[in-house]
This record gives structure tokens, C-alpha cells and sequence, in this order.
């Protein structure tokens, strides 16, 4: 049995997806407040709704019962419950889930992470290096998957990336490159590496197949749309004081994320393509199917 958290969120959803569509058996932890349409889909699959919250271990000690592999991809960063806060939800809530696995005998526990910068340090990117650290101390085999940009989010109108009206917000000069990745490839790389001896205790770095400024990015969504974007940008300057002046952890990480695009992030994923062979989604590929509609 495979146990998705944060199975209503995009790349949980995509990880039980393709785990169901392979024929493989999935339960999804969700919480009360979950979307119900967004469980129904997960219904809809075949998939085994069990209701538990990262928050409560007796839930994770049931959900995790009968489990081979655990994929967490669970954060707070974007929830508007009470009380889901990064310090409960990623930080001591993953250490819930990475108990009720250890007291289970899960074979694998997949953590879905990312590797950060050391000249910058967020609430968000300090919770989810004391997992990776807490899981790699605590016995069971791992897999911690350490992703880049997700370019569905960064790249999409959230964020102020908005192809369909030609207007993009561009965080810092925009001339330094990132490793834009789909979210679908690392919810491939995810599942390769579980089933894989290749992937047990290590760390892999996923980027897509070229890094790219954000200036760059614009180009190639203005050549094939044959519009001109307007651009906005945010000065660095600004974001360093956005993150300065927070005032709650949210407010603090979403800065210190913004930052970190601003500075660029490159991934050589050649090692980790070397045990998993993928083709990854290029900016191009993306471009074309989020202007075909």
C-alpha cells in the first residue's frame, strides 16, 4: 500500500494519480477540511480516503497501518486553517508522520523537499531541513527529492505570471537563471525512485532540462504568442525588506522564496537523470500547452 500526504495539493495529487492509473494500490490521507470535490476525485480513481491530520498522531498511527511506502509532499505554506502553521504542520506534523512510519515498519518514506540557499534562511526552508534530517536519523529507508521551481506555480498567474493577458511580475533584475521544473516530473521522479533500490537513502536533485532567466522565460512565452508582455519588477531590495518587516512566518518564507528566484538557482540534474532516465518538461514545453488553453 502507498500513503500520499498532501494528496489534495498539486503534486500529491499527481503522485496518486499516476500510482493509480499504474494499478497501484494508494490511500490518501485527508483532513476534515479537505476539498470534498477534491476527495471525490481521489474516489474516483480508486483510491482509499483515510481522514487524519498531521497534527494528531493517533490518525497517522491508523493511516500508516499496512503501508510499504510513504510520500509526503504535506505544507502549511498556502492553508488558511487555524492553527496550520508551518511550525505544526511542517515541521513538528512531518515528524508525526516520520514516527507513525518508523512504528509501522514503512519500507520507504519519500520526503518532497527542496535544497535552498545558505545566504537565506525562511521558516518554510529551516522546517524542511529538520525533517530531512529527522528522517534520515530515524531508521526508515528514505528518498528525499530536493526540486526546484515548480514552473506551474512560478510561471502562472498566483505569482503574477499571467501568459493568457501578456503580464508577468518578475521578482529582482530577472537576469539570473533558474531551473524551472514540472511538478509531473518530480511526481515521476518520486515514484521511480520508491520502487528502485537506486533510490533508497539518497537525496536527488531535480531541475528541468535548462535553466533559464526569467527574462528569458518572457522570450519564449512572447515568440509563441506573439504578444509583447508588460513586465513588472520587484526590486531585490524590497524583498529583502519584506522579509525583514514580516510578521508572521508565512509573510517571512513567501519572502524569502521570492528572494531565492531573485538570486537564481541552478540544478545540475544529470547525476539523478543517470539512475532515473526521464524526459523532462522544458519552458518551451510548458509555454505551448498553457497558450493552447
Amino acid at each position: 500500500m502507498n500513503l500520499v500526504v498532501g494528496a489534495t495539493g498539486l503534486l500529491g495529487g499527481e503522485i496518486c494519480a499516476r500510482l493509480a492509473n499504474a494499478g497501484k494500490p494508494v490511500r490518501a490521507l485527508v483532513r476534515s477540511s479537505s476539498s470534498p470535490e477534491k476527495i471525490e476525485a481521489l474516489r474516483r480513481q480508486g483510491i482509499e480516503i483515510v481522514e487524519g491530520d498531521l497534527r494528531s498522531p493517533g490518525s497517522l498511527d491508523l493511516a500508516c497501518h499496512g503501508v510499504a511506502t510513504v510520500f509526503s509532499t504535506a505544507t502549511a505554506i498556502q492553508s488558511q486553517q487555524e492553527g496550520n502553521t508551518l511550525d505544526r504542520v511542517d515541521r513538528e506534523g512531518q515528524a508525526n508522520l516520520i514516527e507513525a512510519a518508523r512504528k509501522a515498519g514503512v519500507r520507504r518514506f519519500v520526503f518532497i523537499s527542496f535544497r535552498g540557499r545558505p545566504d537565506i534562511d525562511y521558516p518554510l526552508q529551516a522546517a524542511k531541513k529538520a525533517t530531512a534530517e529527522r528522517l534520515k536519523k530515524s531508521g526508515i529507508p528514505y528518498t528525499i527529492i530536493e526540486a526546484s521551481f515548480f514552473m506551474e506555480i512560478w510561471l502562472g498567474p498566483h505569482l503574477g505570471f499571467d501568459a493568457k493577458n501578456a503580464r508577468a511580475v518578475i521578482f529582482g533584475s530577472g537576469e539570473r537563471k533558474i531551473s524551472w521544473v514540472s511538478y509531473r516530473d518530480v511526481a515521476a521522479l518520486a515514484i521511480a525512485a520508491a520502487e528502485s533500490p537506486a533510490g533508497e537513502n539518497q537525496v536527488l536533485e531535480i531541475g528541468g532540462p535548462e535553466a533559464l532567466t526569467p527574462l528569458e522565460v518572457v522570450r519564449i512565452f512572447e515568440q509563441r504568442s506573439g504578444k509583447k508582455f508588460e513586465l513588472q519588477h520587484v526590486a531585490e531590495e524590497a524583498l529583502e525588506s519584506a522579509k525583514a518587516n514580516a510578521k508572521t512566518p508565512v509573510e517571512e518564507t513567501f519572502a524569502g522564496l521570492q528572494l531565492y528566484y531573485a538570486r537564481g538557482f541552478e540544478v545540475d540534474t544529470r547525476p539523478t537523470l543517470a539512475r532515473f532516465p526521464l524526459r523532462l518538461t522544458s519552458v518551451r514545453d510548458y509555454a505551448d500547452r498553457v497558450l493552447a488553453g
